[in-house]
């Protein structure tokens, strides 16, 4: 497995991973509905390019297909890792670790902050695995989404 900076040509692949993992992992959690408004606002070109276009998007890849993405940027005094998603078939096999991994390298003296959907459990034991506190519960972003729960990790 290799992770390293997207490029523009891994557009398609990241936005490839974003949307088959939301359809997979949301409708549960959310519904249908939340998941066809998330996916029309932060998974079109237009919000991904400019990531991308910064250095802040990460894949990480096996045998040259693209299994997992993650975004991140300084927000405020914190390194904010706003999406963190591996494709379903790839769950489980360090993508998800190797990228988080490599976003905490760069936060170098920030404390790196995220968050994820309640009821999500998986992704909680995931991230407290790796040493991510609980510290807020904050609104959806979405109108009638689930609250989302706000984990962090202090610098280095």
């Amino acid at each position: 497995m290799r992770v390293r900076q997207a490029t523009a040509e891994d557009l398609d692949a990241v936005i490839h991973v974003g949307v088959t993992t939301w359809r997979a992992t949301y409708p549960p959690i959310t519904g249908e509905a939340y998941v066809e408004e998330g996916i029309a606002k932060w998974w079109i070109p237009d919000a991904v390019l400019p990531g991308i276009g910064a250095g802040t998007v990460l894949v990480a890849e096996v045998e040259d297909r693209v299994v997992a993405m993650a975004s991140y940027s300084v927000f405020e005094d914190h390194l904010m890792l706003w999406k963190l998603y591996v494709l379903p078939d790839s769950q489980g096999s360090g993508a998800g670790s190797a990228l988080l991994s490599e976003v905490i390298a760069r936060a170098g003296d920030l404390p790196v902050r995220l968050t994820h959907l309640v009821g999500n459990d998986r992704a909680h034991a995931v991230y407290e695995k790796l040493g991510f506190v609980e510290s807020a519960t904050v609104p959806s972003p979405i109108d009638d989404g689930p609250e989302e729960i706000v984990m962090e990790r202090s610098a280095g």
